[in-house]
């Protein structure tokens, strides 16, 4: 609505109140989406971290084997694979112990060696206890201890137990 001053020659314009907006969330709608995301985290959690044990135990059998090729590879070079004392060090550098390497080409792994998923080093004993004729290499998975299942599970070069 428009109206004319008529004394002074400027138009006014009626304002309508307008109610204040709203400026923030009540304490029940923050409850109701605090206890929404609350179920949806129940509900998704324990389905992402199953996955994260099965997911680590993956990388150390592809980290087992990623080794096991660079220790081929090293064999056929050298003739022999580097001894218990010389350690999987001897894919990264000229081995200083033991008999020296007759052909060393390496490094025989591009990266530092990896620790396993869990933080620990990787057993490598050679001439192994389970295969005498090459070399054992395992990690003892999350406890850290022989024997073992799902994430406590030891992880072999040769898919079987680890005996001492």
């Amino acid at each position: 609505m428009s109206f004319r001053n008529r004394g002074r020659g400027r138009w006014f314009r009626a304002q309508a109140r307008v109610p204040a907006a709203r400026s923030g969330f009540t304490l029940i709608e923050l409850l109701v989406v605090i206890a929404i995301i609350a179920t949806l985290a129940a509900i998704i959690a324990p389905s992402i971290f199953g996955n994260v044990g099965s997911a680590r135990t993956s990388a150390a059998k592809s980290q087992i084997q990623i080794i096991s090729l660079a220790l081929d590879a090293y064999r056929v070079d050298n003739d022999a694979y580097p001894s218990t004392d010389q350690g999987l060090q001897a894919l990264r550098a000229v081995p200083l112990t033991g008999d020296p390497p007759k052909n060393w080409r390496g490094p025989y792994l591009r990266q530092t060696l990896p620790l396993d998923p869990w933080g620990n080093a990787y057993v490598y004993i050679a001439p192994g206890i389970e295969n005498p004729d090459a070399y054992d290499l395992y990690t003892l998975g999350k406890d850290n201890k022989i024997g073992g299942f799902g994430e406590d599970s030891d992880i072999t070069s040769w898919n079987g137990t680890v005996r001492q």
